[in-house]
This record gives C-alpha cells, structure tokens and sequence, in this order.
C-alpha cells in the first residue's frame, strides 16, 4: 500500500496529542454498507483513497486500545502511532468477502505492535523510583553478608545501617531479585503459560473496539424503536409520556391533570398504559 495514502496529513501523534484524539474522534464511524464498499474497491480495485477512509475511520478505535496500556509508563502518543501501524497492516491484509467488520479484524494487529513497542521499551519491574529506594538500590547487595533472602534481623540491621524503614529494604531486595516476564505466549509454551501471561489481563476490555461498536448500534437500535413506539401512541399519551420521562424537567401529576381536567389518578393510569404500550410496540 502507498505510504503517502497512509500517512496522516492532517495531524500526527506526536505533535499535538489531544488535537489528534479530537480530530480521530470527529471521524464518522462507517455504516456496514459503507465499509463493505470501501473494503471491496481496496481488494478489488486497489483504491488508495478507499484505504484512507478506512484508516481513518478506525483511528479512534487505536486510541481505545492504546489508552489500555497506559500504565506502563510509555508515552500514550507513541502507543498510539504503533497501534496505528498495526491498523495499517490490517487495511492492507482486510479481505470484506468474510464478512466481519474491519474492527474486529484489526483488534489483533493494533495489539500484536503495541505489544511489540512494549516489549522492546518497558521493563516490568521499576527497580527505584524513590530516594529510599535509590539510596538502597545503589548499597543493598554490599550491605548483606550473604547471598541468602534476608531474615527479619538482618533487614533491620541494614535498614538502620542505610537511615531507611524496613519495608524498603524488603520491598527491594524483592525487586531486585525479580526478573522480567514473557509480556506474551511463545511456540515453547504449554497450554497453561496463557493464564499467567501479562498479556491477557493487562489490557482493559472495556476498550475492546468490536464491543464498542456493539454497543453503539445496540443503543442506537433501541433509541430508533423507542422514538417509533413513542410516535405510535394517540397524542395526549404521548404528550404524558414526552413531560413526565423524557423532557430534563419533569411535569406533575397534578400539573398535567389540570391541564386535562382529569384526576391525578387518571393521568398515572394514562402513563402506566402508554408505558405498556410502548414496551409491545419495542418488542415487536
């Protein structure tokens, strides 16, 4: 694919992070009619502008997932420009006649580059960060008389030794005697590595795009039926309805049943039965 098409002329991470979030998240999402049209003149016909609307219409999807692994103490920008690396290969690689939407298919290239960004700058265990934790980093190993665990005298020995607390000195003897983990499975793993593996709990699966966009056509599904039950019902029901659940600030009982010249009570059954009414309507 053309690197001038997939570059981002209108702005880039780096620049101007909360800019480029805005201007991902102005994006429209595409309809599955409008994607399916775009992913088939790419795989038939090679159209480079059909390849950048896809790109970026899903931009705001790599920001979901690479604000999940925010805490590593990574930049979100750089997180962000990798994550759009992988949603490129996935443009590249998508094939509409599956019939899945682009964002699940791309779910695994933005991880499988974020991971690999990961795992080539961070370091799980942060060994000193404090003073305390400086102080001991830099004198801890030369303090101890042997190459054992320290027992509960020994750190209190050290820990006066060095003017820190004891809890420092346990906390970073077991820092230093950590090493880093396998950030994902290899071919070598058994079948278990997979519980276990930073992998698969570190991400947040709140911002799973696929579940996103689930989501936002679910709601959008049920405000459409409600707006049609709503519109079904005679005028006066739907007037109830309308001041007393959907209007920000609600009309009483008493209020509407002076309107109506009717009974309070007889406006709470107009309610309740427009309500049920509605819900047949939903259902239907």
């Amino acid at each position: 694919m053309n690197n001038s098409v997939m570059s981002m002329e209108w702005m880039t991470p780096g620049a101007n992070l909360n800019a480029y979030i805005q201007g991902a998240s102005s994006v429209p999402i595409l309809t599955a009619d409008e994607e399916r049209i775009l992913g088939e003149r790419l795989y038939y016909d090679e159209d480079l502008d059909a390849a950048r609307r896809l790109v970026l219409a899903h931009l705001r999807f790599v920001v979901h997932i690479a604000r999940s692994y925010n805490g590593y103490g990574l930049p979100l920008a750089d997180l962000v420009q990798e994550g759009n690396v992988g949603l490129m290969k996935a443009v590249r690689r998508f094939n509409p006649e599956k019939g899945v939407r682009m964002v699940s298919f791309a779910v695994h290239w933005i991880k499988a580059e974020i991971h690999e960004f990961i795992l080539r700058n961070w370091r799980i265990v942060k060994v000193a960060t404090t003073k305390a934790q400086r102080k001991l980093f830099f004198n801890l190993r030369g303090a101890k008389k042997s190459l054992h665990w320290l027992n509960q005298s020994e750190a209190d020995s050290v820990a006066k030794d060095l003017g820190v607390e004891v809890k420092d000195v346990m906390e970073m003897e077991m820092r230093l005697g950590a090493h880093d983990s396998a950030f994902d499975i290899t071919a070598e793993d058994d079948d278990d590595a997979s519980v276990i593996t930073p992998a698969y709990y570190l991400s947040d699966p709140s911002a799973d795009p696929g579940k996103i966009v689930e989501n936002r056509e679910y709601q959008t599904n049920n405000n459409e039926r409600l707006a049609r039950a709503v519109s079904d019902l005679d005028e006066r029901s739907r007037d109830i309805l309308q001041r007393r659940w959907l209007d920000d600030v609600k009309t009483t009982l008493h209020d509407l049943a002076a309107q109506y010249g009717v009974s309070a009570e007889r406006i709470r059954q107009l309610e309740k039965n427009a309500m049920q009414r509605v819900k047949v309507l939903m259902e239907k």
